[in-house]
């Protein structure tokens, strides 16, 4: 029988440097054995420690120079935007080169700059002009709206932002999607919205509440074309657990005159021409039978 690797309880609860583990008494080539994993150049962790965002965060912030700075999607989730921060960790310093699990960027942020619990991030507003000139219109849409949603940004003040960084890289798309911007409850919602408004339809409103006619609330709309009493419907992975309750709340809105279309994650990803197909059909004026 093998001998059990030793794990030193002080490299149980986070990742750590190869400095971290020879003090513990663990040798470079003991990492290499199964109970290890390489994040990155000098980089590991045990590989029983549950994915932990903060974890890597700080580890990578005691590794990196103090001048260092998180930016992109790492800055976002920081600042509260449900993002993926840590594949791979973003930051901006001149003196370093990209390596693995650690992105860098060569970029002046020294004036849009702020701590967060000790953690040095671009601003929230400098974040999403990032955001804006490296991500695809439809990603960067999609961090705006978590941005909404979580109730972080002004829109005003984001547009505002926009027209005074007018001429930098990403503002004239930061200017055009937070024009666009809303509450969306999830990204594919926002990129079923973007799809529509992509294929020149009309922007659909966001989290609409309806009633029926004797002003009773019966359900909300992922999106709603008031002018056709149209309600949109994104189902996710949780629709089939609340099968019996949509069900029910579909006769209402059926009852109270509303039309309604659903569509999935195959849908906007498969058949994007049908999904457009069937809301513009779903916009036209229909006739009143004779």
């Amino acid at each position: 029988m093998g001998r059990t690797p030793r794990v030193p309880a002080e490299l149980k609860h986070r990742p750590f440097s190869l400095e971290e583990a020879r003090a513990a008494g663990l040798s470079f080539s003991s990492l290499r054995g199964k109970s290890w994993q390489r994040l990155g150049p000098r980089l590991y962790s045990w590989k029983g420690l549950s994915q932990d965002n903060w974890k890597l965060i700080d580890t990578f912030r005691r590794m990196l120079p103090p001048t260092a700075t998180f930016v992109g999607r790492t800055a976002a989730w920081i600042h509260g935007i449900d993002v993926k921060p840590a594949d791979p960790v973003q930051v901006s310093e001149m003196g370093l080169e990209s390596r693995a699990g650690l992105d860098v960027w060569h970029i002046d942020v020294s004036d849009e700059t702020e701590e967060i619990e000790g953690r040095r991030v671009t601003s929230l507003n400098r974040t999403l002009l990032d955001l804006c000139a490296t991500l695809t219109q439809v990603e960067a849409l999609v961090a705006l709206d978590l941005a909404c949603h979580a109730n972080l940004i002004d829109i005003d003040a984001l547009c505002l932002y926009a027209d005074e960084a007018r001429g930098r890289r990403g503002a004239a798309r930061l200017r055009r999607l937070a024009g666009l911007a809303a509450a969306a409850e999830s990204p594919m919602e926002t990129r079923l919205r973007w799809l529509l408004i992509e294929a020149g339809l009309p922007a659909p409103e966001v989290q609409t509440d309806l009633y029926d006619d004797w002003g009773e609330l019966i359900g909300r709309a992922d999106l709603f074309y008031p002018q056709a009493n149209l309600v949109i419907e994104f189902d996710g992975g949780n629709h089939r657990d609340r099968l019996v309750s949509d069900d029910r709340r579909q006769n209402s809105l059926h009852r109270a005159g509303f039309q309604i279309l659903r569509f999935t994650t195959p849908d906007v990803y498969g058949r994007p021409s049908n999904v457009v197909a069937l809301v513009t059909a779903a916009l036209r004026p229909r006739r009143r039978p004779a």
